[in-house]
């Protein structure tokens, strides 16, 4: 016997909005959504299921029988399913059993769901979202400060592994412990924006939520939605950003979720040469369908309405700009034009970065986009993609291709530390870190690093160095800032333990210090994506392995030198040109002892009338073993030449070497 009731939250506009690929708010109108009609609670379920002959709603409160509770059909031809079904309240659990055309008979969790329940088990939650913010303050001053340069520092955080409680069977810390350790962490190391690896559900914990099945909703392993604002409530109070991860590229063929939704390729594309991820194993949206394209927008949208998140790190955006993406010969169709480009991928990209702008100014949208795709983070009015920013992996492979080499071999590949400067402003990059780069038999970073112990560490603080200095914004992995040892584990997560040791607690604080000069000291980031910031002074001395160069804000900032020594020679009055005369401070040395390192640090330095590197003055330092200095410049020149200072002699250590 059919019990549901005849009731629809859905306008004729809404439809129309839907069936153009143009309602970005599909969250209000589809799913469950608890509510009270003549006078009776209930909760009001839609589903989109065109090709279904039937669908009901079966769970705990009808004992999961499918026939009691079957859904009405619209009767606008859109493919919706709908019906108002009397006592069933928030925390029941429930799916869609659906009858496809093709004779499959499914049970499907609902792609709207709020909640899901914790895995292994599959069903689908009614819930309501009630949370009390109390971050307006931070919500308005994103507003007004769009499109503004501010510092970006950020910690690529996977929630399962930040830390567990080997007390407790070895259990991964909750949303409300997050809230507590996590944000006190992440605003104790100065970093002001902190990013999650995806937090939607799904099903398999070592896909580190990169395989979602339910995309409106936190993973039920670590709480209730509620508790995940917890966190951004409190990152919002703490002064740090948050980005999630999400994942518009792909989904997992798992008989709950989206793949074969109604019976039919509803979601993914038909033609599993378009359709299926052989990296993967997974499925490729349908980027041509348009109520797929509001179904995706409307994620992103809710995630930054309901969870008040500041920005989206889009993944795999490579593998959606092209057909042929880890594809043989034969194994892909090309576009229209006989091309190799997704061009529905691309109008779906610029269509959720326009919509995400519109909606929501402030909020940043990043690609982890690997290829030479032309305009990525610019404007898609000057006919780019419209992200904010784009992931710069070229720095990151050559940078770690270098760092591996032994010291004797590094003046051969100098090149590989200067040749991102080549490109650094054709994006607005930022420089990963990520956890990609320590899993999968690839090693931690500090073993990526040659020689012994001593030179690992120096090694590890130079390449941090030279990441937080390099224009543009940089993103760490966690476990990156203390060295840790191993590979990352879902399992494992950071081994806290490690920071009892010297070195370990040195890298730390080197991170830490570099967080908060970053930030105090505008040069590093006003012009982060401008040639305006940034001005070699050397970076030819392949013998020493040294690159030197400026950062720049804006007039009224003072420059900063940066001296990046990539060998282990220790080297008195080694000669720079600088374009001021005067003082200038070091205020930034990883070879600091507090860090690890041998102490040679260099008392304030004065200029000297000494043209060197095609400018009129030049400072003599003290140049540190494998360390990454940085110096202060005067005060901006005043109207008239500042007079000639007599040199300020430096203190120099005996070197480690």
């Amino acid at each position: 016997m059919n019990t549901v009731q005849a009731y629809s939250l859905l306008t004729d506009f809404d439809i129309a909005l839907f069936q153009a690929g143009k309602h970005f708010q599909l969250y209000h109108k589809l799913g469950s959504h608890i509510l009270e009609l003549d006078g009776v609670s209930g909760t009001y379920f839609a589903v989109w299921a065109p090709h279904a002959v039937r669908v009901s709603v079966t769970g705990n409160f009808n004992q999961w029988n499918t026939e009691t509770h079957i859904l009405h059909p619209r009767w606008d031809k859109s493919g919706i399913w709908e019906g108002f079904v009397p006592n069933v309240k928030k925390g029941d659990t429930y799916k869609y059993h659906i009858h496809g055309a093709s004779g499959l008979k499914l049970d499907k969790g609902d792609p709207f769901a709020l909640l899901w329940e914790a895995p292994p088990r599959t069903a689908s939650v009614v819930w309501s979202l009630d949370f009390s913010w109390n971050d307006q303050t931070w919500l308005e001053n994103r507003t007004k400060q769009a499109l503004q340069p501010k510092p970006w520092s950020v910690y690529e955080v996977h929630l399962g592994s930040w830390m567990k409680k080997p007390e407790e069977g070895n259990r991964s810390l909750n949303y409300t412990e997050l809230a507590t350790e996590l944000v006190r962490y992440v605003k104790d190391m100065g970093f002001t924006h902190l990013e999650f690896m995806p937090v939607m559900e799904h099903p398999y914990f070592p896909s580190w939520g990169y395989q979602v099945t339910g995309y409106f909703a936190p993973s039920s392993r670590f709480g209730n939605p509620e508790q995940l604002m917890e966190i951004v409530n409190a990152c919002h109070h703490e002064g740090i950003g948050v980005i999630l991860d999400w994942v518009p590229s792909h989904f997992p063929g798992d008989i709950h979720g989206l793949y074969l939704f109604d019976g039919s390729h509803l979601y993914e594309y038909a033609d599993m040469r378009r359709g299926f991820h052989p990296d993967w194993n997974s499925y490729v949206f349908d980027y041509g369908r348009n109520e797929v394209r509001a179904f995706l927008i409307s994620n992103a949208l809710f995630w930054l309405e309901y969870y008040h998140a500041d920005g989206l790190r889009v993944d795999a955006v490579a593998s959606m700009l092209y057909h042929d993406y880890s594809r043989k010969e034969g194994e892909w169709i090309p576009n229209i034009y006989g091309g190799r480009e997704n061009l529905e991928a691309i109008s779906f990209l610029k269509d959720f970065n326009e919509a995400v702008y519109q909606n929501y100014p402030g909020v940043e949208t990043i690609a982890e986009e690997s290829t030479a795709f032309p305009k990525v983070s610019h404007p898609i009015s000057e006919g780019g993609l419209g992200f904010s920013q784009k992931w710069m992996m070229g720095w990151m492979h050559d940078a770690l291709s270098y760092f591996k080499r032994p010291l004797i071999f590094r003046k051969w590949h100098q090149n590989e530390i200067t040749f991102s400067l080549v490109y650094a402003f054709s994006e607005k990059f930022m420089l990963p870190l990520s956890h990609d780069e320590v899993v999968h038999l690839k090693s931690s970073l500090i073993y990526k690093m040659p020689g012994d112990e001593w030179q690992k560490f120096a090694n590890l603080r130079t390449l941090f160095g030279l990441q937080w200095a390099h224009p543009g914004h940089q993103l760490l992995f966690m476990g990156g800032e203390i060295g840790q040892t191993t590979e990352w584990s879902h399992d494992r997560g950071v081994t806290w333990e490690l920071l009892k040791y010297p070195f370990h607690l040195g890298v730390q604080q080197w991170v830490k210090d570099l967080n908060l000069c970053y930030t105090n000291y505008a040069a590093f980031w006003r012009n982060a994506f401008s040639t305006d910031g940034f001005e070699w002074i050397s970076g030819d001395d392949v013998q020493n392995g040294v690159v030197a160069f400026l950062r720049k804000g804006a007039p009224e900032d003072k420059m900063l030198l940066i001296v990046c020594h990539f060998n282990a020679n220790l080297m008195e009055n080694y000669m720079l040109g600088v374009p001021i005369e005067g003082i200038w401070t070091e205020i930034l040395n990883s070879d600091l002892e507090k860090y690890g390192g041998s102490g040679n640090v260099n008392q304030p330095v004065s200029s000297q009338n000494i043209p060197t590197h095609g400018r009129d003055h030049a400072i003599s330092i003290l140049l540190a073993p494998l360390a990454v200095q940085v110096f202060v410049s005067p005060e901006p020149l005043p109207t008239k030449k500042m007079q000639k200072t007599k040199s300020v002699s430096v203190r120099s250590k005996k070197s480690k070497f």
